[in-house]
């Protein structure tokens, strides 16, 4: 059956120009290329049905022109089915009588500048209108579609001739307009066989000359190479594998000829390969769970969520358009279609009202998206799960549990709970729309109670704030009325269950006597004796219900004035009351006192007595200052400023009066007073000299009081001689004192007498000690014990002791160091350079008797001869040693040698005879 010729105006858009003129308005960026990147369309039957087309007719007159952004460009259209054309002006007609449509047919259609590398890109489809559009495909159908795309393509490809002509005006020649080289369709994931001949490449000069045929480009000789090759002989374009198109959707290849020698006999011409997508990928969502909330009572067409999913397909086909739906939702309540979704966008929407968060908190959705624009037949589809959150807004007002609670609570006890008000509430727990408020509406005037509101339970806990009375109050009956935190939603209105009364009793207990007046103030004066009564500060029991005993007893009385009477509290004095004790404080004298009943158990309460003690002239002014200095010789500043000072109060104290008593006369004599105002005076000489000294000058102070009282004070004054500058000199200052004349000459003598004494006994310390080194020795020089004295070097303190320099305990052999040493300090343990002592002579034969009295007499000699060693001094060693290895002498037993012969000690001489006497046994002489 015939068909006729169909023409379709596909709009090439290119946009407008850049530029704009000045005053109007700019225009948008232009950007070359198609419109859509898709178009489909709608055959009519009735145009096709019984109608023969011829080749290059067009029966439409619906024509878009093609607009260039720069106006020079040439553009030439090429489509990849070789039964449809497109037409410079972008019309697309049928090249042939097509012999059937029953199916949709699409193809792409390409653009490119014949002086441009620019390529533009387009997907038309046709398909008979009223028939079910887009058509099932199964794999027959899939395969067949592969085979027209490889059967579309152009078989053989030649090099363009170059035509010339001359021009009858210069002879010059230019050269014809290269023909639009069509690309290259491959379906990608082909099974094959490959390698797969695309096309053939040949040149017009191949009879003439052995031509060479070669490709280049990525996918040729470059990355990823090896996917295109040619037969260099034959021409034969071949491609080598599967491709895919969402790795590389088109590939640019350069074709050569060349002869035998190498030598370039065509120019290269442009090879584009396109990768037609198949629906090979599924739409991926981005997420596996979306988590979407929306508000219960929400009205239809609120928004809830979106879900988005990808398909790495080609986004302008079919094959990457992706439809979302809903397959399921759980649970189905209220209805089973709450929610409904935006096919194209992902947007989730409710479509019926009803969403109540008490009933169901969080919906499931089970989201489909699938390829092929939805189409389930053939596109390919996968889920996510969509969690619908319903939020809550207050539409459920709180509710008592009961219409009455009742509570009890002790009388004067604050912060105790009396009851707990229990409330329902089933808005979202520990929100502003479940948290409770509670408040007293009445039955509670004087503010005695509050209801604070537990976090934990949303309990109201009624408390007392304010102490309550029995005898004032035995019960109250309140009325609260709870609420929530926030507002309740628009359109709910609050339950009648929300208000309840509060029945509270008010237990009785044995309260503490309280003192009306607390602390009480009396006024009395001073000094009144003791046995006063002062007043009664008697005590209340607020138990008036139940008849108590009220006794007294002091608590706290600093001075111990005042005593209580035990059982009415009569306050009575047993001392004198003094408003100068310290234990009064700004006139004020406080004592604290105690109040008890016989209740069970005993309550007490305490009450302050404050007397303010009225001030009486009961004390004399005392003259200041005590001590004061003048000089001898009257002069103008040479006075004194005198006051007083009383302990009494205003107006017992000043203004003061002060006078000189008139006796002794020579006090009213040699002195003047004078008043200089109510509380000073000034003391200063009536006469222009007064002897130097210190004077006791009686003063007479009296006060103002009711009557007066008087005082009769004493001012020291030191009357002294002055410099020019008025103040007292040195020696002035010694007379001043007190001491004479004759006490300064007496002391002075008895200073001469002093030193008169010393100096004698100097004296005859000297001429003592020039007796004593006058008289004879009693032993004879030769035989002095200082000669037989033997000198060692050192014996040490053992052998760990040998580091000390003991030369400090020798004496020197010569006093030439000490001689020639100058003077000034010298070393105590130094011989001193005087002339050495003479000790007594030992006669030659002398008598045994006679040996007592010459060691005495030596001894003497030594003891008062400065020039003996050790010279008064004391070496200190800080350390001797640990001692020898050998044992202590004193360990040796003398017992253990046996008998010893000691007649050796004669033969030593007189000085061991008496050794020898007691140890050697010899003749007693």
């Amino acid at each position: 059956m015939n068909v006729g010729c169909v023409i379709l105006a596909c709009t090439l858009l290119v946009g407008a120009s850049s530029g704009s003129k000045a005053g109007q308005p700019l225009k948008p960026l232009c950007r070359p290329g198609f419109s859509q990147n898709f178009y489909t369309v709608i055959v009519s039957r009735d145009v096709l049905h019984g109608q023969s087309i011829l080749k290059d007719t067009t029966l439409s007159s619906e024509r878009v022109k093609f607009e260039d952004c720069q106006r020079s460009r040439e553009v030439g259209f090429v489509s990849s089915d070789p039964y449809f054309s497109v037409r410079p002006d972008g019309t697309v007609y049928a090249e042939q009588e097509v012999a059937n449509l029953s199916e949709p047919v699409q193809f792409m259609v390409t653009a490119r500048g014949l002086h441009d590398p620019h390529i533009w890109e387009t997907t038309v489809k046709l398909a008979l209108a009223g028939h079910p559009h887009p058509l099932p495909l199964t794999k027959v159908g899939i395969e067949e579609m592969l085979s027209r795309v490889w059967e579309s393509q152009p078989r053989v490809i030649k090099f363009p001739r170059k035509h010339q002509r001359g021009s009858s005006v210069n002879g010059l020649r230019r050269q014809k307009r290269d023909w639009v080289i069509p690309p290259i369709n491959v379906p990608e994931n082909s099974r094959g066989p490959f390698p797969h001949m695309l096309v053939r490449i040949r040149s017009d000069q191949d009879k003439d000359v052995g031509i060479r045929y070669s490709i280049t480009g990525a996918g040729a000789d470059q990355p990823p190479s090896g996917i295109y090759n040619i037969d260099p002989i034959s021409g034969n374009m071949f491609v080598t594998q599967p491709l895919d198109r969402e790795e590389r959707a088109s590939f640019h290849l350069r074709a050569h000829a060349v002869d035998m020698n190498g030598n370039q006999v065509e120019n290269p011409i442009d090879l584009y390969i396109y990768v037609i997508d198949m629906n090979d990928n599924r739409p991926e969502f981005q997420n596996q769970v979306y988590n979407g909330s929306v508000a219960e009572g929400s009205k239809p067409g609120s928004s809830v969520m979106q879900v988005t999913a990808t398909d790495s397909d080609d986004s302008t086909t079919a094959n990457g358009m992706v439809r979302y739906r809903i397959l399921s939702q759980s649970p189905h309540s209220p209805i089973p279609n709450m929610f409904t979704i935006n096919s194209e966008t992902g947007d989730i929407v409710t479509v019926a009202a009803g969403l109540d968060r008490e009933k169901v908190s969080q919906y499931t959705i089970i989201v489909q998206a699938t390829d092929m624009e939805g189409n389930l037949n053939f596109g390919l589809s996968n889920t996510a799960t969509a969690l619908i959150s319903i939020t809550d807004i207050n539409d459920n007002p709180p509710e008592l549990t009961v219409r009455t609670f009742s509570g009890e609570v002790p009388e004067n006890k604050v912060n105790v709970v009396v009851t707990n008000l229990t409330v329902v509430d089933r808005d979202q727990p520990h929100s502003p729309n479940w948290n409770a408020v509670y408040r007293i509406v009445s039955g509670d005037p004087s503010g005695h109670f509050t209801i604070r509101t537990n976090p934990i339970t949303n309990e109201g806990m009624l408390t007392v704030v304010k102490p309550v009375d029995f005898e004032m109050n035995r019960a109250f009956m309140l009325t609260v009325v709870v609420s929530n935190q926030a507002h309740l939603a628009s359109g709910i209105q609050s339950s009648l269950q929300s208000t309840a009364g509060v029945t509270i009793s008010v237990q009785d207990v044995n309260e503490p006597p309280v003192f009306p007046v607390n602390p009480k103030m009396i006024r009395f004066e001073e000094g009144v004796p003791a046995g006063t009564t002062l007043t009664v500060f008697a005590a209340q029991d607020p138990d008036h219900f139940i008849h108590q005993i009220v006794r007294y007893s002091k608590l706290s009385d600093p001075a111990n004035w005042l005593k209580i009477n035990r059982t009415n509290g009569q306050i009575t004095t047993m001392a004198l009351l003094d408003r100068e004790s310290i234990y009064v404080k700004n006139n004020v004298y406080e004592a604290t006192f105690l109040a008890f009943d016989n209740g069970s158990p005993q309550a007490s309460g305490t009450g302050t007595l404050q007397i303010y003690l009225i001030d009486v002239n009961d004390n004399a002014p005392v003259l200041i200052p005590r001590e004061a200095q003048v000089c001898e010789r009257a002069r103008p500043n040479s006075r004194i400023n005198i006051t007083a000072s009383d302990a009494d109060a205003d107006p017992n104290v000043g203004p003061f009066v002060f006078e000189l008593p008139s006796f002794p006369s020579s006090v009213r004599r040699n002195w003047t007073i004078s008043r200089l105002s109510g509380d000073y005076a000034q003391l200063r000489l009536r006469i222009p000299y007064l002897d130097a000294g210190m004077y006791e000058i009686p003063i007479i102070v009296s006060d103002s009081g009711n009557p007066p009282l008087s005082n009769r004070s004493v001012i020291r004054v030191k009357v002294c001689p002055c410099d020019d500058n008025g103040d007292c000199s040195a020696t002035g200052a010694v007379a001043a004192a007190g001491l004479g004349t004759g006490a300064i000459i007496a002391i002075l003598i008895c200073i001469i007498v002093l030193l008169s004494m010393v100096l004698l006994f100097v004296v005859w310390m000297k001429r003592r000690e020039k007796e004593r080194q006058a008289k004879p020795l009693l032993i004879d020089p030769e035989d002095d014990v200082r000669d037989n004295i033997l000198k060692y070097d050192e014996e040490g303190g053992g052998e760990e002791d040998q580091d000390y320099d003991l030369s400090q305990l020798q004496q020197p052999e010569s006093l030439d160091h000490i001689i020639n040493k100058p003077a000034g300090v010298r070393r105590v343990d130094e011989r001193p350079v005087i002339t050495e002592s003479q000790y007594p002579v030992r006669p030659s034969l002398p008598h045994p008797g006679d040996i007592g009295d010459f060691i005495n007499d030596g001894l003497r000699a030594a003891d008062n001869d400065p020039t003996a060693p050790p010279y008064d001094s004391l070496l200190v060693f800080d350390y001797e040693g640990s001692g020898s290895t050998a044992g202590s002498v004193s360990s040796l037993n003398s017992t253990s040698s046996g008998d010893q012969d000691y007649d050796y000690l004669n033969d030593w001489g007189p000085r061991f005879k008496k050794l020898a006497d007691l140890y050697g046994g010899g003749d007693d002489d």
